[in-house]
This record gives C-alpha cells, structure tokens and sequence, in this order.
C-alpha cells in the first residue's frame, strides 16, 4: 500500500482518508474483509492503535463494519458507500475551486481549465 504521511494532518485522519478512497472506488468490494489491524500497521508502517482509531472512525461514518470475532469488513450498503463518493467528490471539488481561488479564477475558469485536461 506504501503510503507517505504528511505533518499537517494527523495520521489516523489520512489512514482512514486512504481506505476510505479505496473503499469509495471499489478496490474494497461491499461485503470484503479488512486487512487486520496488525497487518495495516505494518503495511503502512503506522502504529496499530493509529490504524484502529482510523478505523474506528470509518465505523462510525457507516463504510465498515466489525463482526465480533471474524474482523472487520466493508458494508455491504452500496447506497452508503455511494454516498460517501458523493461526499468525498464533492470535497475534493472544493478544495480545488478554494485554491484556484487563490491564484485568482473564478468558479467559471476553474471548470474550463478542467475540461482542457487531458488524463
């Protein structure tokens, strides 16, 4: 998975922002089980107690689940996991328009400078 962590956020935030993504864009399937805390830990080089808040905190925003002695899985509620794309795009769309902002293009020019880019 191999994973840079940045110093402006904290990193349970960008761990949980990560599987969210991977969840969002279906490299998690609804119903798949988690890689084990231990494992994440150590594929992310991350402390386990960082990987568990992470992944409690996508518990609490309904993308996972925990089954008492069988881990941790992602829902199977594909109306919530589209929900939470919905969220996510919408997010990233604004922190795009905020720093286009920043240098001076309106929401107008944002959208042409996007439909100029090439993949």
């Amino acid at each position: 998975m191999g994973f840079d962590f940045n110093n402006n956020t904290p990193i349970y935030i960008q761990i949980a922002e990560l599987i969210k993504v991977k969840i969002v864009s279906g490299n998690y399937q609804p119903g798949e089980r988690l890689p084990s805390v231990r494992d994440l830990a150590v594929e992310l080089k991350a402390n386990p107690n960082t990987v568990q808040r992470a992944l409690s905190d996508l518990e609490n925003t309904g993308l996972i689940l925990t089954e008492r002695t069988n881990g941790k899985f992602v829902t199977t509620d594909v109306a919530e996991i589209q929900n939470q794309k919905a969220l996510y795009a919408r997010m990233l769309a604004e922190d795009y328009l905020n720093r286009m902002d920043l240098v001076g293009f309106n929401k107008v020019e944002a959208a042409e400078i996007l439909n100029k880019v090439e993949k």
